[in-house]
């Protein structure tokens, strides 16, 4: 059985990465349906695919043949879309942040329970096979105790008229709310959830009302310790994006795994019978080795494991409630930032 989907604005990510590599390289998914508001790129977009075209999203959730909807468009429109994607019935992937504001994402998410209909958000970075594997070496106990962690996510993005992520009222905020959302949820996948945060935000270099600068410090109720580099300012040629995991017994790191790639490694370094604190100590033996997972595409990965959720009724990998909860987080780093203190959240 395949999910027949439904693309609700199909520009943008949806045509890059999530119709070709997760759609189409799902096994259990099947392409049927594309809307977009610009006539122009959904004409092309259809033609591309070979599937209907609609200008309008409530004639995708109309379409019999669609089983579930994938929503790709500014978060400000999240909110209606996954509501009427409920009432006609559809299965909904939604892009994250799931909306604005925590009560959207609770109604959001009992609209869909009560239509009975699956609804998940979109952290495929969680499916990344470096992401995984040290999500896998911290649970069995191989880094000793989880101390702390550091995701690092940083690009150029200079002003462009109308874009939804330099304006808070349409992105619901800037660097934080789009990169460094998903920061946070790699950090919390391996760590477990996060309890208190303190966060710094402001706007150094771009011209536009959301922050360009975001630094978040997290406490997970494990104790550890995480932080967090959202960053709009910093030129291609020394934007980088990077995990690392550090534990009382070694530490994991890798660069580039952070991002719409399914390539990388982890450099690993394992206890290996310190004597301890010596500040004469000379190290110059290189401990570390390099863990190369057999790469998985992340957007394939994700939409074939909501389709098993939809195929046999279970819950989605990442579901609507971790919407809620993601929300949470970064609602009280913003009120963190704003306040200068730090926030606890329940």
């Amino acid at each position: 059985m395949a999910v027949k989907w439904g693309v609700i604005g199909a520009g943008g990510i949806a045509d890059r990465r999530t119709i070709p590599e997760g759609i189409l390289g799902a096994s259990n998914a099947e392409l049927v349906a594309v809307q977009d508001i610009s006539g122009e790129r959904i004409a092309e977009v259809a033609a591309k695919y070979g599937v209907t075209k609609y200008d309008r999203e409530f004639d995708v959730l109309a379409d019999d043949s669609v089983d579930a909807v994938y929503i790709a468009t500014p978060n400000h429109l999240h909110h209606a879309q996954v509501l009427a994607a409920a009432e006609a019935g559809k299965h909904v992937l939604c892009e994250k942040p799931l909306a604005l504001t925590l009560p959207e994402c609770e109604e959001m998410v009992e609209a869909c329970r009560a239509a009975g209909v699956k609804l998940g958000i979109n952290f495929m970075m969680r499916f990344h096979a470096c992401h995984e594997k040290m999500r896998q070496i911290v649970a069995d106990g191989e880094l000793g105790t989880a101390v702390m962690g550091r995701a690092e996510l940083t690009c150029w993005y200079p002003p462009i008229p109308g874009a939804f992520r330099q304006d808070p009222a349409l992105g619901g905020g800037g660097a934080f709310a789009d990169m460094g959302n998903h920061c946070v949820d790699l950090l919390e996948y391996i760590f477990g959830p996060t309890k208190r945060v303190s966060c710094f935000i402001g706007n150094l270099v771009q011209d536009y009302a959301a922050e360009d600068t975001a630094v978040a410090l997290l406490e997970f109720e494990s104790g550890a310790k995480g932080v967090v580099d959202a960053l709009f300012n910093v030129p291609d040629a020394a934007a980088r994006n990077a995990l690392e995991v550090y534990g009382s017994k070694g530490s994991l790191v890798t660069f580039g795994t952070i991002g719409q790639g399914s390539g990388g490694s982890i450099t690993a370094v394992v206890e290996r019978g310190d004597k301890g604190y010596d500040a004469g100590q000379a190290r110059n033996d290189d401990p570390s080795e390099v863990v190369e997972p057999e790469p998985v595409n992340i957007y394939a990965a994700h939409i074939e494991a909501f389709c098993d959720a939809v195929i046999n009724d279970t819950e989605p990998p990442i579901s609507g409630e971790d919407g809620i909860w993601s929300h949470k987080v970064i609602e009280a780093c913003y009120e963190s930032a704003k306040t200068g203190q730090a926030i606890e959240i329940e």
